[in-house]
Order: structure tokens, then sequence, then C-alpha cells
């Protein structure tokens, strides 16, 4: 019978068979397009392509100068201050905002539709609505200043200095709203049990969070991080409509890099050498994530 049984059931490979023959256009275009780009991208960043790609090799030479270029060393400063910024910010804010959320306050869908509404805009639109805001002349500024504190100052789009803090602004303002929801979706799939059982013991909220349900939340934390990860790689929508990458080169990063010397300067070596580097990037978060979602858990 057990014989019977074994051969009785359907081979592996043809389980789900509905689902496999449906995702074959998904899995070629992932595998002609993004793999195959990746590869010619990553292969003709080491020739001397300059308006159009040819296959003259010079070894590493475009990385030579990709990390001899002062440009391209602001913009890997930027996205590290940016990157890291966003990644505290987003997750603190977030998180904060969908733990009141999960109060059940009144109106709490007028809320979530405020602070998610946002997200739906582009970046282009946010970028511009924030370059008005901060424009020393009619923006916040401006409008402290005629309150009556003629001293406040506060245009960081004009400062060199502190300009990746004015994109930083649009970029939480923007971004929250989603996280938020990610946070308040994993806060609703915690057991009422768990938390009554906290009160029983007496144990504070902010210690029932800190040491049992942010615990309990590490998937949609990690969800969460790759998602902001990747959207901070490749920011360059709101540079571009707050400040075009200036003062200066000063609000520069790499995407805003790769397209300038790809499409402007004709240099596509060196725009393809920047987009490994990009690539490499990616790769260096989405392997993390992929071990601990999939690899780092133990097999029945």
């Amino acid at each position: 019978m057990a014989g019977q049984a074994r051969s009785e059931r359907p081979n592996q490979l043809f389980r789900n068979l509905n689902s496999k023959i449906a995702s074959i256009p998904m899995i070629l275009t992932a595998m002609v397009i993004f793999l195959g780009g990746t590869i010619w991208t990553v292969v003709y960043s080491f020739t001397n392509s300059k308006l159009l790609p040819r296959a003259s090799f010079i070894g590493f030479d475009q990385y030579e100068r990709l990390w001899a270029a002062p440009r391209w060393i602001v913009s890997i400063q930027n996205l590290a201050i940016y990157g890291i910024l966003s990644l505290i910010f987003s997750l603190v804010i977030g998180f904060v905002l969908a733990a009141l959320m999960d109060q059940k306050i009144r109106f709490e869908n007028t809320f979530r539709t405020i602070f998610l509404y946002p997200f739906a805009l582009s970046f282009i639109v946010t970028g511009l609505v924030w370059q008005w805001l901060l424009n020393p002349e009619f923006g916040i500024q401006s409008v402290v200043r005629s309150m009556g504190w003629e001293s406040f100052t506060f245009d960081p789009l004009y400062n060199s200095q502190i300009v990746i803090y004015g994109i930083l602004i649009a970029a939480l303002w923007q971004g929250t709203g989603l996280v938020m929801c990610l946070m308040l979706a994993g806060l609703r799939g915690i057991d009422e049990d768990i938390w009554k059982a906290a009160r029983v013991d007496g144990i504070p909220m902010w210690k029932t969070y800190i040491l049992i349900i942010i615990p309990m939340m590490r998937p949609v934390f990690i969800t969460t991080l790759v998602i902001i990860a990747s959207g901070i790689v490749k920011v360059y929508d709101l540079v571009v409509a707050q400040t075009s990458g200036g003062p200066g080169i000063a609000s520069e990063v790499p995407a805003k890099y790769v397209y300038d010397y790809m499409f402007q300067a004709q240099n596509l070596g060196q725009g393809f050498a920047a987009s490994t580097m990009m690539l490499l990037t990616v790769a260096i978060i989405v392997i993390p994530w992929a071990y601990l979602e999939f690899g780092g858990k133990k097999r029945g």
C-alpha cells in the first residue's frame, strides 16, 4: 500500500503546474532582460566605450578613473549620509506612528490616509514641493521671519554643507507613511493575548514593545529595511527636482552620476562602471536579506 501511495503521489516537478507555466514569461523576462542587461553592463564597464558601446577592453581603467573622480566620492559620501539617516529615521518615525495608530484611536482611517498620501506622489512632485518650502525667499524661512523672528535662517538647499539634509527631509516626508503601514500591519498580526499577559505581569508598555513585540516583528523589519535600502541606492528624482546636484556638486548621488555620464557626457564606459558599483551595493543589501529570509531557517 505504501508503495502504491508513493507511485500515486505527483512528481515534484509537476506539482502546481499551472502556476509554474504562468510564471514562465516573468522568468524569461528576468533572465533575458535583467540578467542579460546586467552581464552586458558589467562586461562593457571594462571597455573604453564613449558615445556607442565598443569592445575595446582596457581592464580596470574605468574603475580607477571612477574612484579618482571627486564628483563620485562626493556622491558616495552623500549616499552614505542620506542612507544611514534615512534608514534610522524612517524606521523610528514609522514604528512610532504605527504604535500610536495601533491604540485604536478615533478617525484612524483618516490619519492613515493622511500619512500615506505623500507616498502616492511622484518623487518629482515631492521634490518641487519641498524646493518651494525650503526656498528662503518665500518658503518656511520667509514665513517665520514675517512673524517677527528676523534672524531665523533655514535654507538647507542653498547651503553646500547641509544640502543633503534638505533632500532627506523631503524623502522622509514621502516615505515614512509606507513604513508606518508596514509596521502597523505587523503590529496588527500580534496576538492580543500577548498584550494581555504583559499587562497582567505588570510589564511597562515600552518594555513590551522593545523586549517582546519588536523581536516578534523581525520579518517585517527585514522586509522594510530592504524596501528602504533599495530606494536609497537609486535615489535620483528628488535630487534632480530639488537641487539638480547643486550647489556645485554638493548634492550629487550615484544614480545622477551614472545618468550624466551615460547620456550627457557620452562616456558609456564610465557610466557602466558606476552602474556596476551601484549593482554591487544592491547585491550587498539583497544577499544578506535572502539568507536571513530563506537560507538561515532551520529545515525540518
